[in-house]
């Protein structure tokens, strides 16, 4: 029988921790590189836009509180939550330290993302697993839960909240975009698009789990039009997976679409990807398009959303035991 506690790895991306951390944070996503004055500058304005709110640290943690909670009294020993962030303290290796300093020889990690990719869930596994090399710590992941029932059914009874809060004369001819974080591609010798990471052949499990999310939401919600759309798209040279939430707005006013639904399902905690990107700039450019706007609500801390991660671990432990 396994000795000790058992440990429930979040992780999340990071954050800055306040406006003077907004380079620092920043330098290390790019690798070391500091980020322009310009980019810096620009950043700090949107930052200060949303009224300088970083709240993922919280939320996370809230997040990671509330799995913890629910798992307790599913097994006879303690379960005690670590959080681990890519980009800002604490990060994924201190985490797995502080697991194996309070004896736990047992864990599950999940990344606070539905979706599967190379360049996201495989990177957090990827330092959990170099940080826990040498020790006892055993860790089993969670890779993706894109279409468990209970995440689909929270966002779709969310989803159909924020539709019915529509004007009728909106809501008439809505388009719901289902969206998630763009990542970069390349093109291959055959001309098809593949992740730079995950280096997809026909299809792309990344692309293929967004669909998938949507396609199951909308027969759930009973859409009569929804599509596929990407986001926050990175200041790189590279192409990146489209089409973009820009380029599709003033296509949903061209075709006479009355309203666009934004249900962004790739993230579940707010931030800047979704307090300016979203509720800012895709906003202001569907009114300028004259289309009412909408945003499905983040996860975030929300109870049911809780019982959603806490039965995704919990099959996860139990698919490792078998």
């Amino acid at each position: 029988m396994d000795q000790g506690p058992l440990g429930v790895l979040v992780m999340a991306y990071g954050t800055a921790s306040g406006p003077d951390d907004i380079e620092r944070y920043y330098t290390d996503i790019r690798g070391g590189r500091t980020p322009s004055p310009e980019h810096l500058a620009e950043l700090t304005e949107r930052y200060a836009a949303i009224g300088n709110a970083f709240p993922l640290l919280d939320t996370t943690r809230a997040q990671a509180d509330g799995i913890v909670e629910r798992l307790r009294g599913d097994v006879d020993r303690d379960v005690r939550a670590y959080l681990g962030m890519k980009h800002s303290p604490p990060f994924i290796p201190d985490a797995v330290d502080a697991m194996a300093a309070d004896g736990v020889r047992r864990a599950v990690g999940i990344v606070m993302a539905p979706h599967w990719s190379g360049m996201s869930i495989e990177t957090y596994v990827s330092r959990a697993e170099a940080a826990s090399a040498g020790t006892d710590l055993d860790i089993t992941f969670v890779r993706s839960f894109h279409d468990h029932p209970m995440f689909i059914a929270w966002v779709a009874e969310h989803l159909r909240a924020t539709l019915d809060g529509l004007d009728p004369a909106a809501r008439e001819r809505a388009t719901v975009l289902f969206t998630a974080h763009s990542l970069p591609v390349r093109t291959a010798d055959d001309g098809s698009l593949r992740c730079k990471t995950c280096d997809c052949e026909a299809s792309c499990r990344y692309r293929d789990e967004l669909q998938r999310t949507g396609d199951l939401v909308a027969a759930e919600v009973g859409l009569a039009d929804h599509r596929i759309a990407w986001q926050s798209v990175g200041r790189t040279g590279d192409p990146w997976w489209g089409p973009g939430i820009d380029e599709v707005i003033p296509q949903l006013a061209a075709e006479g679409r009355t309203a666009c639904v934004v249900c962004c399902v790739g993230f579940v905690a707010d931030h800047l990807e979704t307090l300016y990107d979203l509720d800012i700039e895709a906003a202001a450019q569907a009114a300028a398009e004259g289309i009412a706007f909408a945003r499905t609500p983040m996860p975030n801390a929300d109870p049911a959303f809780l019982d959603v991660l806490a039965d995704v671990v919990r099959s996860r432990l139990a698919e490792a035991t078998v």
